[in-house]
């Protein structure tokens, strides 16, 4: 083949794929364009309805690829490569990637529904698949919360999301649910005014709401009394030790009887 078959060959081909080429080159700089564009309205978009940084950064980069590999098989199929596999290809990958990491997207899920809706915050303290304790890190596929005892504890945040959750500091409040028994030779007015007199001189009780002194069950050796001091939600361990020792010093100071149980020994003659 000589020089002018290479140039004619040259010419053919280019009139054959340049106006491909060159509109393969356009979508992909316009698209690029277009992705940037929707990548900077959705980051401002979260922005403004406060999401979580780490949530920010892993749903940006997911629609930037996602876009990506929509504007690759746009660009292929301009330039007459068969797409149609390819995505079928895709397609498969993405299925066979979700069954085998079925329980981590459910955890993936998870964690994407409790930094979108916030059922809590860090720092909060929160009672959730039969755990207490504050929160220390939302991350996308687990929550780690600080135990009372000082014990990291590491829950999915597919199970999280799917359980009950109680929230302890949402209202910044709490009530501490104490019951105390005394004799039944008790006054019961003298017993109710040292119990309040207790959690009114307690400065982390609060004044309102306002705690109470009530007797809630008559029992079969002593009168039982419910007392609910308020507090803020971090006092809560405070008042509820406080509280429980403090009733025992003044109930002893006024002769009030604490009942205790009493094991009655009956023996037989002969």
């Amino acid at each position: 083949m000589d020089l002018q078959q290479w140039i004619d060959k040259g010419v053919e081909l280019s009139l054959e794929f340049g106006p491909k080429l060159l509109a393969a080159i356009i979508i992909w700089i316009i698209g690029s364009i277009i992705i940037k564009q929707i990548s900077k309205a959705l980051k401002k978009l979260m922005l403004s309805r406060n999401y979580d940084v780490s949530l920010q950064k892993f749903l940006l980069n997911l629609i930037n690829w996602i876009l990506k590999i929509v504007l690759i098989i746009v660009v292929l199929g301009t330039l007459g490569v068969e797409t149609t596999s390819f995505a079928a290809i895709i397609a498969a990958a993405g299925l066979a990637i979700g069954l085998a990491l079925q329980g981590s997207l459910g955890n993936f899920a998870g964690g994407v529904l409790i930094m979108l809706f916030k059922p809590f915050k860090i720092g909060d303290l929160i009672e959730a698949q039969g755990e207490m304790g504050v929160v220390k890190e939302i991350q996308i596929f687990t929550t780690k919360i600080t135990g009372l005892s000082n014990r990291e504890v590491i829950i999915p945040n597919g199970a999280l999301s799917n359980g009950n959750i109680i929230n302890y500091t949402t209202e910044g409040t709490r009530r501490v649910d104490l019951i105390f028994g005394v004799g039944y030779d008790s006054d019961i007015k003298q017993t109710k005014d040292v119990l309040m007199k207790v959690l009114t001189s307690n400065p982390k009780v609060l004044k309102e709401p306002a705690p109470t002194v009530n007797v809630i069950e008559l029992a079969d050796s002593s009168v039982n009394f419910a007392v609910r001091p308020w507090c803020k939600a971090e006092d809560y361990w405070a008042v509820y030790f406080e509280t429980t020792e403090n009733t025992k010093e003044a109930l002893d100071a006024a002769g009030i009887d604490i009942p205790y149980p009493h094991t009655v020994e009956i023996q037989k003659k002969g």
